[in-house]
């Protein structure tokens, strides 16, 4: 008979049968939705599923602390799921764990390690976790998640007592943390923020490259979901600007800074990466890299594990099987996206989406299969249309959804493939199929800050008005200097608006406007101006926003308003007939 120590992790859902007696289908179609989210979080933390029956879970790890990481995330993931939901249909998971002696079955696990965890999982409240003594032991000083001594139980058939405790998952509220003003305050995990690596090279288009490889290190620690990263528009912020690590960390609430040099010449590239403590400005870790151009990708997840090590060494171990995002061999196709996405990221002109658009067209030619340039097409085909500057929305649409369902396609654990899914489903009115995407787009990685900002703009959409605005928020604080802030604005004065709260959503609009004049930041001002009656102001602001309508205003209309109920439409049309304003549609 094989035995071995292993952490059990045992779940089910509280009020099962309630739920499925009161809609057997819904119900069932959540538990199949949040039982795939659970083995998804059990297997990036190095677990397994071996048991499951009805709604119950039973989960095996070699690690206290990922196991007790795993619970956390399972429980903020459903979580920011249930809010998507009636109260009467949310489905809450119990969650206990044991450290103990199980016997080996084949796949399967048995005895008294296995049990404890599934009576501690009863102990525990809907949406809760309980861990047992032995687990509390091995986590001491390796976790800052709250922990609440509950005492010993008396657990159902088990023969002693057992010492339980309660862990405390909540995720910190962004409006604590200073998202929408004030000083910013360190999260509650390893934080961290990538400047813009500095093009040495001779030749000054080469910026390009040095931008995108900055972009691409962003995006390597962001796949890491026990750090906080700063979204890549924040950290840009400070490109060609001489500011000293303190006055940074200060002002995007980090704790450490990553910078760096790229040097190409030929087919030879030099990279340099150092890492700095914000506060005192220690560097921490410094590393060059003389390699061939070819071994570009091999350097970024170098230098990203360095960091990752450097910072939190057991992040390393417990996350070494993540799931990297698929790139492509082609070094002309990858120079190709490289160019198409530094244009994207200047967010300005028409002819720069065009030049975007054709990029990553060209990129696409070079490898079909190339999923990041699908992405990337769909993204700029978007921002095309929602700057007002496609001459033909339907057909951007049209081009736009067909790229996004290829990227997913290619590569369905990129989480910003999920994104640009989520913007391919907003162009034909379908919002609550948005709502899913957006939703696995943050399951896949916490820190992508445009994923909470589409998650609130679906909310709006589908009614979910108040719960809207902490996705909005976590975007704000995960990129607290970006040039889309004016975007974010405007989206939680749009959710104060349908929640009634007209002088906050004027609040919110005039901040946005004040940031970037954009159209629909101007509708939307208009629309809570008319419901507070200032037609006066609303005469005012009337010129400019007819004078800068987007060039195909029917389909673009459509688009920026993919409404599920008809009737939040017609509360948001009212303000603007209110305000004098010729709604489309």
């Amino acid at each position: 008979m094989e035995r071995k120590l292993a952490v059990i992790l045992a779940g089910d859902v509280a009020g099962f049968s309630r739920l499925v007696a009161a809609n057997e289908e819904e119900t069932l179609a959540t538990l199949a939705v949040y039982t795939a989210t659970i083995g998804d979080l059990v297997a990036e933390h190095g677990g397994r599923i071996f048991g499951t029956a009805g709604d119950s879970v039973v989960a095996e790890f070699h690690s206290a602390v990922l196991a007790v990481r795993a619970a956390v995330a399972i429980q903020r993931a459903l979580h920011r799921r249930n809010a998507d939901l009636p109260a009467d249909r949310r489905m809450e998971f119990r969650l206990g764990l044991n450290l103990g002696d199980v016997v080996v079955s084949g796949d399967d696990l048995l005895g008294d390690g296995v049990n404890v965890a599934a009576r501690l999982q009863e102990v525990a409240q809907p949406a809760g976790i309980c861990i047992s003594g032995t687990v509390r032991d091995q986590i001491e000083g390796k976790l800052d998640f709250p922990i609440t001594r509950l005492g010993e139980r008396t657990l159902k058939n088990i023969p002693r007592p057992v010492l339980v405790h309660r862990v405390n998952w909540n995720r910190e509220d962004p409006l604590e943390t200073g998202a929408l003003g004030g000083p910013l305050t360190l999260p509650d995990k390893p934080s961290i923020a990538v400047l813009p690596f500095v093009n040495m090279s001779d030749d000054p288009e080469q910026e390009f490259f040095a931008d995108g490889l900055t972009e691409d290190i962003i995006t390597a620690l962001s796949l890491y979901r026990w750090f906080f990263v700063i979204a890549r528009n924040s950290s840009f912020a400070y490109k060609g600007r001489a500011v000293d690590a303190k006055q940074i960390g200060r002002e995007l609430g980090v704790r450490y800074i990553v910078e760096g040099s790229v040097r190409r010449s030929g087919t030879r590239i030099r990279v340099t990466g150092q890492l700095i403590e914000a506060e005192t400005g220690v560097h921490l870790w410094a590393q060059r890299y003389d390699r061939e151009i070819s071994d570009i990708f091999a350097i970024q997840d170098e230098l990203t594990q360095h960091v990752v090590g450097a910072i939190e060494p057991e992040i390393v171990i417990g996350e070494s099987s993540r799931a990297l995002l698929k790139t492509t061999d082609n070094l002309d196709a990858y120079e190709c996206h490289m160019r198409g996405m530094w244009l994207h990221n200047l967010q300005d002109t028409s002819e720069h989406f065009t030049e975007a658009i054709a990029w990553h067209r060209r990129a696409i030619a070079l490898d079909a299969d190339f999923s990041r340039a699908h992405m990337m097409l769909a993204r700029s085909l978007y921002a095309r249309c929602f700057h007002g500057f496609s001459t033909d929305v339907d057909r951007d649409s049209t081009d736009l959804r067909a790229a996004a369902e290829r990227a997913v396609a290619l590569d369905d654990r990129d989480p910003y493939a999920r994104y640009a899914m989520c913007l391919g489903n907003f162009v034909v009115q379908r919002a609550t199929a948005a709502l899913a995407e957006a939703q696995q787009a943050i399951d896949l990685t916490p820190n992508l800050a445009i994923a909470h900002m589409v998650l609130g703009w679906t909310r709006i959409f589908t009614g979910h008005f108040a719960q809207a605005q902490d996705p909005l928020h976590m975007a704000l604080r995960l990129s607290p200097h970006d040039p889309l802030t004016y975007l974010i604005l405007d989206r939680i004065a749009l959710s104060h608006y349908h929640l009634g709260n007209y002088e906050e959503a004027a609040h919110y609009s005039e901040r946005g406007l004040s940031l970037r004049r954009a159209y629909f930041n101007r509708v939307v001002f208009l629309a809570s101006l008319g419901q507070l009656n200032r037609q006066d102001d609303a005469r005012r602001l009337l010129p400019e926003t007819l004078a800068n309508v987007p060039a195909d205003i029917e389909h673009y209309w459509k688009i920026l308003t993919p409404y599920v109920d008809a009737a939040h439409y017609a509360h948001f049309r009212d303000g603007l007939s209110k305000a004098g304003f010729p709604v489309m549609g």
